[in-house]
């Protein structure tokens, strides 16, 4: 499941998270600190299954709830436009 930002994509870490600018579109978006946190997971080739399993020793969540989660962001990602793979 790696994944990679577009080339027209731009990642910012910020103080609760990040911001993902389109620069096609002008479009900003906001990831939480769990968000990119799975993003930069995705970007380092890390599986949706590893990514879950961290998620779940870290936080309240099943793992079967953590991989839902990181299906579903990585999906918005894809629609979005913002990253391939």
């Amino acid at each position: 499941m790696a994944a990679r930002l577009r080339p027209d994509v731009t990642l910012t870490p910020t103080d609760d998270g990040a911001v993902v600018l389109d620069e096609r579109s002008g479009r900003y978006f906001q990831l939480n600190r769990t968000g990119l946190l799975i993003l930069q997971s995705l970007l380092a080739g890390r599986t949706a299954d590893e990514i879950a399993a961290d998620l779940s020793g870290r936080f309240p969540v099943t793992a079967a709830r953590a991989r839902s989660d990181v299906d579903r962001l990585h999906e918005s990602l894809r629609t979005a436009g913002l990253v391939t793979g």
